[in-house]
């Protein structure tokens, strides 16, 4: 008998604890969903800037944070921390748009390709304080080169969505270049 009375009020006592706390797991849920709705309007965007990586020069946007000692820039391991200007155009004196700001690492043993953990935050226009977070692999190499787009802020905020890549010029002997980028997002 007591067995019996300890086992019913043991199932009571877990019924009522766990339908508690389901009660207000699916309340919360539920608010941040319809939060979420209400607030968002999902549409695409297409952006079109240039991005302006300088290696080189009295006023480098790049330097070299970890990798081997005394090393090619495209060494494998070598990794960069950027704040390159976005541009309207492609070249270096166009209006800026913003700033590709964090970082890329040489990811590939046998060709060149980039680990990319870039933040591009806007400046001008609309889109003045929002940003959009690039994560992926880019092999520069390639002619047009796609990496996700994982998220982002302001405008953007939960964002997703694609960046394709294009580079306009390279110089080998500093490193600098001049990559054009048409990014597809939806927020």
């Amino acid at each position: 008998m007591a067995c019996f009375l300890s086992f019913t009020l043991f199932t009571l006592y877990f019924t009522h604890f766990s339908i508690f706390f389901n009660t207000i797991n699916g309340v919360f849920i539920e608010e941040v969903v319809q939060d979420i709705a209400i607030k968002r309007d999902d549409k695409m965007t297409h952006l079109h800037f240039y991005f302006h990586d300088i290696v080189g020069g009295k006023n480098p946007t790049v330097v070299r944070i970890a990798g081997p000692p005394d090393s090619f820039i495209g060494t494998f391991g070598n990794t960069m921390m950027a704040d390159d200007p976005l541009t309207e155009g492609p070249k270096p004196t166009s209006k800026l748009v913003g700033k590709a700001q964090g970082l890329y690492a040489m990811a590939a043993q046998n060709d060149l390709a980039l680990l990319m953990v870039m933040n591009f935050v806007f400046l001008a226009g609309k889109y003045n304080g929002s940003s959009i977070s690039i994560l992926g692999r880019n092999a520069i190499f390639n002619d047009q080169r796609e990496m996700p787009i994982v998220g982002g802020n302001g405008l953007f905020r939960f964002a997703r969505g694609y960046a394709l890549a294009h580079t306009i010029s390279a110089d080998p002997s500093t490193g600098d270049a001049i990559v054009e980028y048409n990014v597809y997002v939806r927020a």
